[in-house]
């Protein structure tokens, strides 16, 4: 069923479209109708719906049929947006999120339809070109919504605080897995299995399983103590916070709304803040930045203080470096490599600010070899190392003035065979930055001057290149054409 809204709206757009076809304004509409111009244009922006008697004097004064004007059917010009709203995906979009009302949309809509259907128009054709899923439209969403709020949440800080206070959990001191289990099962009434997930081996890529109706939670056997705690603290975040509109898999396999995409995301959250408390960590870190030179066996042991997983680590960085060290220009990466293949996939990225570099690419381009989290995990798997591998360096990007220092960890992929994952955070080089990071300014730092993608690089003399430059060569030609054709242009003047 469509909305009545939306009928209110098809029928606004489809009589200011026959009415501006026949140079009619609202004014000699109005008066050919004896209708008021208010009215009329209320009726043109979808707020209001007239009645049949008012419809046949519309359809009369603008020599179209009844049948005409109350069909949803739109021309090839308003086509797509009816298909907009009969699909409802305006009511999937997380406007509220950001602070935009529905009514306010359909309001643009209503002004300049045929302006906002070029526009829409031409992001279905990009999305096709660039095979954009439902999914991947509401990550992107989710990534938005994180970096307007430069990724923290005070709410869930506060209820993690809350939480810890009512069950007695004294957040200075690292989480065991049974703290957490005993609450799961004591205070939620969840029943553990161990054994079921091991049995199906097209399941060998999950960690967890819930199943709402019977509370019993399906977790691998091969699941570390570190993924075990998240997992138990994301469970005990979805009860504690009174979320139901939930997934029910970890890692996700698919999701019904954005709700239970933001869900996630907040429950996500609430893990890592329970796992990793803020004040403790922010005291620790203050603690480190103030050293004048990087110490990389310093900050695995101040990681290790908090966890044994690098991705939550870092993760939990991205909340509490923007809020309480105000270093707000950073960005996370995440990447997967199969051993023995030369492909390396971008699976998470996140910047705070809205930044160009380094960022994911869509073209199947080659990310620059160059980079620490790459070149980290080209290490790891090509040593086939159990333990992680750390690294940094400071990456100057060869377009552009922006430095980072950027932080490095590759792992094996527990629950994929021959398959491992690196993460990078980085922070902007900046008087500001140097100012909270004393080590900074250590010029015995590891540098590097990186690209984003070989195909748009002009570094000349890369010995780590894998792809000729053949985006960039080809913006030359055009550039040279273009010169050639100016030239000529002024020749015969």
């Amino acid at each position: 069923m469509i909305e009545e809204e939306y009928i209110r709206l098809i029928f606004g757009l489809k009589l200011k479209q026959i009415r501006t076809d026949k140079n009619l304004s609202l004014f000699g509409l109005a008066k050919i109708t004896g209708l008021s111009k208010s009215y009329l244009n209320e009726i043109e922006k979808g707020k209001k719906y007239p009645k049949r008697d008012k419809i046949v004097t519309l359809a009369e004064a603008l020599e179209t049929s009844y049948d005409n004007l109350v069909s949803l059917k739109l021309d090839k010009n308003l086509a797509p947006i009816g298909e907009i709203l009969q699909s409802r995906i305006l009511k999937e979009i997380p406007l509220d999120i950001f602070g935009i009302k529905e009514s306010d949309l359909i309001d643009i809509i209503a002004e300049a339809p045929l302006k906002v259907n070029a526009f829409i128009s031409t992001l279905f054709e990009i999305a096709k070109h660039y095979n954009l899923t439902r999914e991947s439209f509401f990550l992107a969403a989710l990534r938005s919504y994180q970096e307007a709020n430069n990724n923290y949440f005070e709410e869930i800080e506060l209820q993690v605080e809350k939480f810890a206070k009512a069950y007695s959990i004294d957040l200075s001191k690292r989480l065991k897995v049974s703290d957490l289990e005993e609450i799961l099962i004591e205070e939620y009434g969840y029943t553990i299995n161990n054994e079921e997930l091991t049995q199906h081996k097209e399941l060998n890529n999950l960690r967890s399983v819930f199943v709402p109706s019977s509370k019993t939670l399906l977790v691998s056997s091969e699941t570390d103590d570190s993924q075990r705690l998240f997992i138990y603290a994301k469970e005990i975040a979805y009860n504690f916070l009174n979320i139901t509109d939930r997934l029910y898999t970890f890692s996700w396999i698919k999701f019904d709304s954005f709700d239970q995409v933001l869900n996630n995301f907040m429950a996500s959250y609430f893990a890592g803040a329970l796992l990793i408390p803020r004040k403790e960590l922010v005291t620790a870190l203050k603690s480190f930045f103030e050293e004048k030179t990087y110490n990389s066996q310093k900050f695995q042991t101040l990681m290790y203080r908090f966890t044994d997983s690098p991705e939550t680590f870092f993760q939990r960085l991205t909340n509490v470096l923007p809020k309480d060290f105000n270093l707000k220009n950073l960005f996370f990466l995440r990447f997967s490599h199969k051993a023995g293949r030369d492909y390396y996939q971008l699976t998470k990225e996140l910047h705070i600010t809205n930044l160009l570099e380094p960022h994911a690419n869509e073209r199947n381009e080659h990310y620059c070899r160059r980079w620490v989290s790459i070149r980290t995990l080209g290490e790891i798997a090509q040593e086939g190392k159990e333990k992680p591998v750390f690294d940094t360096q400071i990456s100057s990007y060869v377009h552009t003035d922006n430095e980072y220092f950027v932080f490095s960890s590759a792992t094996k992929d527990p629950f994929r065979s021959g398959y491992y994952r690196s993460i990078a955070l980085g922070i902007m080089i900046s008087a500001h930055s140097q100012s909270k990071i004393t080590f900074f300014n250590d010029e015995k730092l590891k540098r590097s001057r990186v690209g984003v993608t070989c195909e748009t690089c002009a570094i000349a003399d890369c010995k780590e290149r894998v792809a000729p430059p053949r985006a960039l060569e080809r913006k030359e030609r055009f550039q040279l054409t273009d010169k050639v054709v100016e030239a000529i242009r002024e020749k015969y003047k």
